[in-house]
């Protein structure tokens, strides 16, 4: 049994608690539309506002079928890079407003310009619907941008963003990075984290189970790299990937086990798991200091890699 009273401290107990108050661990019981609702009032009591200097600008891409809702993060007229970043919520929550003020200080302190992607949700919209969005966004900002461009996700945003980086390896302005921060990626769940941290507070197996269900519709697609990107069976030439997951997190063995297939592949890859951090900690950067101190890796890997630089 794992000793979350030790290797939690008292910040980030303070934060489960906060957003249990919100976001009660029971809230996938309910429909899917109360779990929208009850993410979205928690989502918009932990919203921590833009910094300066930062313009906004919501707009959609048109697709033959849909309008993909996007939001632009951008501090001045020529950015360096251009991030996609895709937001986490199991497939079935979030969108713009979700991960607003991340993308906003992400913008912030790399300056670059931020496009948070509002991808289609299960289960009106059965996989591969995410995927397919996410892949037209990456097309749209390859056209879009003279930059270079790089994926940036949190849990399941980083999953379609491993996704996009496996499917767009042959692109001729294919990702020049990733940053997978506690990214779910299809890994083996009889071993490692699945097992130590089945039970952890923020998110249990028993959520994985009921998100990964209701993404696919119940159907058994076992070896779909679009779905699980640790299924494929190429891991060559993938773009430098910076990987960073939570200890106290059943999903935390993924990075590891991506960052080992890349490696192995010849690529540069590298995964920090972050002591006593739970899945979702993305909303304690500021009042968390193992938080602050994890979403400042956060951005100077997405600063890095925007340049080109590989610094580890």
């Amino acid at each position: 049994m794992t000793d979350y009273k030790t290797l939690i401290d008292a910040e980030t107990w303070a934060f489960i608690e906060r957003t249990n108050s919100y976001y009660p661990p029971d809230t996938i019981d309910y429909t899917i539309t109360q779990q929208r609702e009850i993410y979205n009032r928690m989502c918009r009591e932990f919203f921590a506002g833009y910094p300066e200097g930062v313009a906004v600008e919501t707009s959609s891409i048109a697709t033959l079928t849909h309008n993909i809702p996007i939001r632009i993060y951008r501090t001045g007229p020529q950015p360096a890079a251009a991030v996609l970043y895709i937001h986490g919520g199991g497939f079935i929550l979030g969108g713009l407003d979700s991960h607003d003020d991340v993308c906003a200080e992400l913008c912030a302190r790399t300056g670059y310009e931020v496009v948070s992607v509002d991808y289609r949700l299960a289960p009106e919209h059965l996989h591969p619907a995410a995927f397919d969005d996410a892949l037209n966004a990456f097309e749209w900002a390859a056209r879009t941008y003279g930059a270079p461009i790089l994926l940036c996700g949190d849990s399941a945003g980083g999953n379609l963003c491993a996704a996009i980086a496996h499917a767009t390896r042959g692109h001729p302005k294919r990702p020049v990075g990733q940053v997978l921060i506690y990214p779910g990626l299809g890994g083996d769940r009889s071993k490692g984290s699945y097992v130590t941290h089945a039970e952890a507070p923020m998110l249990t197996m028993r959520d994985l189970e009921f998100y990964k269900h209701i993404r696919t519709g119940g159907a058994d697609r076992t070896g779909d790299p679009t779905l699980s990107p640790l299924a494929d069976t190429d891991f060559a030439n993938l773009p430098p990937t910076v990987l960073i997951t939570a200890q106290c997190d059943p999903l935390s063995s993924d990075g590891e086990a991506y960052r080992d297939r890349i490696v192995a592949a010849g690529g540069h890859a590298t995964w920090f798991e972050e002591p006593g951090l739970v899945h979702g900690y993305l909303r304690a950067r500021h009042t968390v200091g193992r938080a602050h101190a994890s979403f400042t890796r956060i951005v100077d890997a997405v600063a890095a890699l925007g340049q080109g630089t590989w610094l580890w």
